[in-house]
């Protein structure tokens, strides 16, 4: 049930970032025409919206990587072979992963009050709605990842019981 609900979010996040990306080529397109033709006046609002934008979906991306498990990762030591050093070493990463969720959630709840109290230069946009990823991508991070920890445990119990 949890894990069908996650995968519908993560399901929407994908359509968000396929949106975001879509949207994105507007204002670069716009930035684009405007310094190498001439046709359009410049206008610096559209750099400033297209880096709103590209927080966005960095944000969003790391989200749906930390749910299909493809975030970057380091091998420092040779892959498990037993059942129980590969939920040893996966859990490991999947646990740094839930305290960075959850200190980004924590900080990032003060850098989006920090946020709220200023506006962009350009669009005069409240910037807490792009520091408001940080703190969100924390919490989504560490549901998932913590999603991803119980059903590792879960399969390792299951590994043991099996004949």
């Amino acid at each position: 049930m949890v894990g069908k609900t996650l995968e519908k979010f993560c399901n929407v996040l994908r359509v968000l970032i396929g949106v975001l990306m879509v949207a994105l080529c507007f204002p670069v397109a716009a930035q684009v025409i405007a310094r190498y033709t001439g046709i359009i006046p410049v206008y610096l609002w559209t750099e400033e919206l297209a880096t709103f934008i590209f927080v966005w979906i960095v944000m969003i991306g790391s989200m749906i990587a930390v749910w299909d498990g493809t975030h970057f990762h380091v091998e420092v030591l040779k892959t498990a072979k037993s059942p129980r050093l590969k939920l040893v070493q996966g859990g490991f990463v999947l646990v740094l992963l839930i305290l960075f969720g959850l200190l980004f959630t924590w900080y990032g709840i003060e850098y989006t009050k920090f946020g709220s109290i200023q506006n962009s230069v350009m669009l005069g946009a409240n910037m807490a709605l792009t520091h408001v990823s940080v703190p969100l991508a924390g919490l989504v991070w560490t549901l998932f990842a913590g999603y991803r920890l119980h059903k590792a445990v879960g399969e390792y119990r299951q590994s043991r019981t099996a004949p």
